[in-house]
């Protein structure tokens, strides 16, 4: 099954880091060279004001922000800046694309996303678990999670306690 492949994935990855909340993979270019980072869950770090590059060029604050924030029942996406009420949106999923598909019905915003957590352990999409709430111009969709993905992600918690972490060690600090 999938879900086996993907922990084996993981027991043999390069770890660097563990933070809460955020998940994101940095794949290898065409040529070998390690690319930009791609967040899957949580927000994006903001780029400090001193750097030159494409931070000088910046997307207007008004324009709708999408991120993934997960809760432990339910994968989650929240959509800020999105000002209409809730009756104008519309959210469901897209069996033939296996995406979920967010569009207003006065066509001022669309959106598709997968949801790689079931793409990787190979489960169907079900609209019934598709849930959406809209306040303080933030439309919050939820996906209920399946149990095999929560039995997954239990095993993967056990495997994430198993880590060790950088102040896990003897103790004494070797600088002098």
């Amino acid at each position: 099954m999938a879900v086996t492949g993907w922990l084996e994935s993981l027991r043999a990855a390069e770890k660097t880091a563990l933070l809460q909340d955020v998940r994101k993979w940095r794949v290898k270019g065409a040529l070998g060279a390690l690319g930009q980072w791609q967040i899957e869950v949580g927000e994006p770090a903001l780029h400090g004001a001193g750097s030159l590059g494409p931070e000088l060029i910046k997307e207007s604050n008004a324009n709708p922000i999408f991120m993934r924030k997960d809760t432990k029942m339910s994968f989650q996406w929240r959509i800020r800046n999105l000002p209409y009420p809730k009756d104008v949106y519309s959210v469901c999923v897209d069996q033939k694309e296996r995406c979920v598909v967010v569009r207003t019905t006065n066509k001022k915003y669309y959106k598709k996303f997968s949801i790689p957590d079931l793409d990787r352990y190979q489960l169907p999409l079900d609209g019934s678990l598709l849930s959406f709430a809209h306040a303080n111009c933030t439309l919050i969709i939820s996906y209920q999670k399946p149990k095999e993905v929560l039995l997954a992600e239990a095993e993967l918690q056990k495997e994430l306690k198993k880590v060790k972490t950088a102040h896990s060690g003897d103790g004494d600090c070797k600088t002098q």
